[in-house]
């Protein structure tokens, strides 16, 4: 894997990350992802999965890794949003106290890193 691929893998899970959390998010599954098991915070994530299983297959990768990487992508996704989700509501923070933009800050930061440490595992592997 080349420095451009890597790059433009990074590229495509970040452009992945904006339509799932963006167009493809619903208000209900905002509001579900503060509940542990709610379906619609579980298909949030999965619909993350899914947009990271499409990523990786421009890259011929070995279908085990694919899934593997995209599970976690789904798991470490959900964990996230269900810990700010939380955190959010038990400090009573809105869209108007500076807290709850980091809390959003934090939540997307740590979302790239998912995509940080998903090329690596890939660069690790080639």
């Amino acid at each position: 894997m080349t420095n451009n691929d890597v790059l433009f893998l990074i590229l495509l899970l970040q452009i992945k990350h904006f339509i799932c959390d963006g167009p493809l998010q619903t208000k209900a599954m905002v509001d579900g992802k503060a509940i542990y098991g709610n379906r619609l915070g579980l298909l949030h994530a999965g619909i993350h999965g899914l947009g990271t299983i499409a990523a990786l297959a421009w890259f011929g990768l070995d279908w085990t890794l694919v899934f593997a990487l995209a599970i976690a992508d789904m798991v470490v996704h959900y964990h996230i949003d269900f810990a700010k989700e939380n955190i959010v509501k038990i400090k009573g923070w809105t869209i108007a106290v500076r807290e709850f933009w980091w809390a959003l800050a934090t939540d997307q930061f740590l979302h790239h890193l998912t995509y940080l440490a998903i090329a690596a595992i890939i660069v690790s592997l080639a």
